[in-house]
């Protein structure tokens, strides 16, 4: 198991993570860092524990609203596979027709070809 030593708002803070994971334990540590330095500011001095619970919850209300967005655009992708569908069908359904016109139009042979002049 692999260690690795996250700084978040000036503090070091070591975690166990799978081996070969640090690189992105890290960029998650810096999205969270990034949160933090973004609400201390406006926090005044909260302390440490609630300036990273300010952080956690901006992170999981961006995951939230990336999730609506997702179940949104597969809902539209379902909507549209389905206007595919209806559109296929209606075209066969036409092409159909559109043989069974021509057979009909097409003379009546009983031996070979027929030329038409």
């Amino acid at each position: 198991m692999g260690r690795v030593t996250l700084e978040i708002n000036g503090k070091p803070y070591v975690v166990g993570c799978d081996d070969g994971g640090e690189p992105h334990v890290r960029a998650l540590a810096a999205r969270i860092d990034e949160k933090v330095r973004q609400v201390a500011p406006e926090a005044g001095a909260p302390g440490e524990a609630r300036l990273i619970l300010m952080a956690a919850l901006m992170i999981a209300d961006e995951l939230n609203e990336a999730q609506a967005a997702i179940q949104a655009a597969e809902t539209r992708a379902a909507e549209y596979e389905q206007s595919l569908d209806r559109l296929a069908s209606t075209a066969v359904a036409a092409l159909d027709a559109a043989a069974d016109r021509l057979d009909d139009m097409a003379p009546e042979t009983s031996g070979g070809p027929t030329l038409l002049l």
